[in-house]
C-alpha cells in the first residue's frame, strides 16, 4: 500500500512535457498583460474623458485582474491529478507523470508472451521419445534437472512426473544457460534439455524431429529437446494457455488503431500460430533476453513510437526502452520498477484502459488550456475599454476579478469531469465492478516465482 501511495503521489506531482509549452507561453504573456496594461493607462489618461486619471487607473486594473493566468496555472495539474487519480482506482498506476502524456501517442502496442499473453503456467502435452529411450525414463531425468530452474517450463515438467507419481533422482553440476537451456548430471548421466538451438551448440542434429517439432508448433505449443548422455533422446512439448481477457485485450487495441506486436523466445512456428490465433500483427520469435529491446528498435520503424507490455525479469531491459513500459503488476518488482506503468492485476485489458486514460487526460488539459486562453484573449479587450466607443461599455475591477475566478472554477470542473472517466473494458480490482466471466486477479506488487 505505501509503495502504491508513493507512486501516484510522484505521478501527481510530475509535469508533463505539454506543461513547458505552458511554461514558455505564461513567460511571454505576463510582461505582454503588464504592457497591455500601461498601453491602456497611457491611451485612457491621454485621450479618455474626464476624470481621464480615474478611467485609467480603473481600466489598468482591470485589464490586470482579468488576465490574472490562474487558469492557465492549473490547466495542467488539476487534470493530471484527477487523471492519475481515476487511473489509480481503475488499478493502473503511473510511476512516472510523462507517461501519462507519452502512451497517447503510442502506435504500436509490444507484448511478451509467457505471464503477460499467457497465464504463464504451462502444461506438459507431449513428450516424443527417441528410437533407444522410454517416456518414463526420459521424463524422471528431465524433471530432475528442472527441479533445479525456475523457469515456468520447468515447473511445468516437474509437476508432469509429480502427477504420475515419479521419484526424482538428485542432481549434480546444474547449468543454465539463459534463452538456450539447462543442464546436469542425474545418477551419473549427463542430461541436457532446451531449445532447437541449445542442441545444435551442443553439437547434435534436431532432423529427425523436424516434422514432430513443426507440428506441435502449428498447434501453439512450445517444443524442446532433451539430450542425455549425448544422443538426442525426445522432443518435449509444453502449452502455455492464453489467459481469457486477451482476446478481449487485442481487440480493443485494433479498435484504438493500434499495431500490435509479440515478443517471445518461441520458436517461429509457435509464434505464429499463437500470433494467428489472437489477431496478432507483427511477431518477433526465437527472440534471446537480451534480444528484446532491438526488437522494439526495429518496431521503430519510420518512426512510430513503441510502448512494451512485460512481466518477468528479461523483460526489465525492454521496457526501460520502450517509449512507454507497461508492467504486469503481478510479475517480479525488478520490471515493475523499470517500468513507466504497472497495471495491478495481470488483467491485459488494463492496456487500452490505460491509453484510453490517458487519451481522455490529455484532451482534458487542452480543453483548459484552450479555455484559459480564449477568455483572456476575448476579455482582456472588454476590460481596456474596448467596447467603450461603441456602447459606452467599461468593465469593473470588481467584475473583472469574479470573471477571473470564474475562469479558474471552470477549469477545475473540467478537470474533475475525468473522475467519470468509464474505461473501454471492465477489469476486476479493488474498485471497479468486474466483467462477466473474468477470473478473480487480486491486485498486487509482489515478486512471484
Amino acid at each position: 500500500m505505501a509503495q502504491i501511495i508513493r507512486l501516484v503521489e510522484e505521478a501527481q506531482g510530475s509535469k508533463l512535457p505539454i506543461q513547458a509549452l505552458v511554461d514558455k507561453v505564461t513567460m511571454w504573456f505576463v510582461p505582454a498583460v503588464m504592457a497591455a496594461a500601461a498601453l491602456t493607462f497611457l491611451v485612457w489618461l491621454i485621450f479618455g474623458p474626464d476624470p481621464a486619471l480615474t478611467f485609467a487607473l480603473v481600466n489598468a486594473v482591470a485589464v490586470l485582474i482579468i488576465a490574472c493566468p490562474c487558469a492557465m496555472g492549473l490547466a495542467t495539474p488539476t487534470s493530471i491529478m484527477v487523471g492519475t487519480g481515476r487511473a489509480a482506482e481503475l488499478g493502473i498506476l503511473f510511476r512516472k507523470g510523462e507517461a501519462l502524456q507519452a502512451l497517447r501517442d503510442v502506435s504500436v502496442i509490444a507484448l511478451d508472451k509467457t505471464g503477460t499473453l499467457t497465464k504463464g503456467r504451462p502444461e506438459l502435452t507431449d513428450l516424443v521419445p527417441a528410437e533407444g529411450f522410454e517416456y518414463h525414463e526420459i521424463l524422471t531425468l528431465v524433471a530432475a534437472v528442472e527441479t533445479r530452474s525456475e523457469h515456468p517450463i520447468a515447473e511445468a515438467i516437474v509437476a508432469a512426473a509429480k502427477q504420475r507419481d515419479i521419484t526424482i533422482p538428485p542432481v549434480e553440476g546444474f547449468d543454465a544457460t539463459p534463452g538456450f537451456g539447462v543442464s546436469a548430471k542425474v545418477t551419473g548421466r549427463t542430461v541436457a534439455v532446451g531449445a532447437d538451438r541449445f542442441m545444435t551448440q551442443l553439437g547434435l542434429d534436431v532432423a529427425s524431429f523436424l516434422p514432430t517439432a513443426q507440428r506441435l508448433g502449428e498447434q501453439g505449443k512450445s517444443p524442446l529437446y532433451a539430450a542425455i548422455d549425448g544422443r538426442l533422446a525426445a522432443v518435449i512439448a509444453v502449452a502455455d494457455p492464453i489467459k481469457e481477457t486477451t482476446p478481449a485485450a487485442i481487440k480493443a487495441l485494433h479498435a484504438l488503431g493500434l499495431k500490435v506486436a509479440m515478443i517471445t523466445g518461441d520458436n517461429a512456428a509457435t509464434a505464429a500460430a499463437i500470433a494467428r490465433q489472437l489477431g496478432i500483427d507483427e511477431v518477433a520469435a526465437e527472440v534471446l533476453p537480451d534480444g528484446k529491446v532491438a526488437a522494439l528498435k526495429r518496431f521503430r520503424n519510420h518512426g512510430a513510437r513503441v510502448a512494451f507490455v512485460g512481466d518477468g525479469i528479461n523483460d526489465a531491459p525492454a521496457l526501460a526502452e520502450a517509449d512507454v513500459g507497461l508492467a504486469i503488476g503481478t510479475g517480479t518488482d525488478v520490471a515493475i520498477e523499470a517500468a513507466d506503468v504497472v497495471l495491478m492485476s495481470g488483467d491485459l485489458r488494463g492496456v487500452p484502459n490505460a491509453i484510453a486514460l490517458s487519451k481522455a487526460t490529455i484532451r482534458n488539459i487542452k480543453q483548459n488550456l484552450f479555455w484559459a486562453f480564449a477568455y483572456n484573449a476575448v476579455l482582456i479587450p472588454v476590460a481596456a475599454g474596448a467596447l467603450f466607443p461603441v456602447n459606452g461599455t467599461l468593465l469593473s475591477p470588481i467584475f473583472a476579478a469574479a470573471a477571473m475566478a470564474l475562469s479558474s472554477v471552470f477549469v477545475l470542473g473540467n478537470a474533475l469531469r475525468l473522475k467519470r472517466f468509464r474505461p473501454p473494458m471492465m477489469v476486476e480490482n479493488g474498485t471497479e465492478t468486474p466483467a462477466v466471466g473474468t477470473a478473480s486477479n487480486k491486485p498486487r506488487l509482489a515478486n512471484q516465482h
